[in-house]
């Protein structure tokens, strides 16, 4: 019997985290707009922040590569997370529950200098609060 329960107790958890986490969206080189091929985790992060503790505030990170300067990434990274906040306005979300902050290059995800690190860094991350 105690087994059972840990045993549902630990699903349970499992279900909960995964309902409440939210999905990390890519950026091309140098770009803003949201990739087609990101629509769809945008769209399930949307339903996760409608459905789940819609009483929750987000933090919208905004991340770049290392390549260009501290200012201009900062912007880029801001670009990123309003392009990001709005998806998720359009998608139902209150904007009043949405903040947008830029980390530029200050966060790398990923260290190195080839593509694929490079590729991994140029995201925006959701927080929930």
């Amino acid at each position: 019997m105690a087994e059972e329960e840990a045993r549902l107790a630990a699903e349970a958890e499992a279900l909960h985290q995964e309902m409440m986490s939210l999905t990390t969206i890519y950026f091309d080189y140098d770009r803003s707009d949201v990739r087609e091929d990101q629509h769809s985790v945008m769209d399930e992060n949307a339903r996760k922040l409608r459905e789940y503790q819609p009483e929750d505030r987000v933090v919208v990170e905004g991340h770049t590569d290392e390549r260009g300067t501290i200012e201009y990434n900062l912007a880029l990274g801001e670009r990123r997370a309003e392009a990001v906040k709005a998806y998720l306005v359009d998608a139902g979300v209150a904007e009043d529950r949405i903040d947008t902050v830029s980390y530029g290059e200050e966060r790398q995800s990923v260290t190195g200098s080839d593509e694929s690190a490079l590729a991994q860094n140029r995201r925006v991350e959701l927080k929930r609060q």
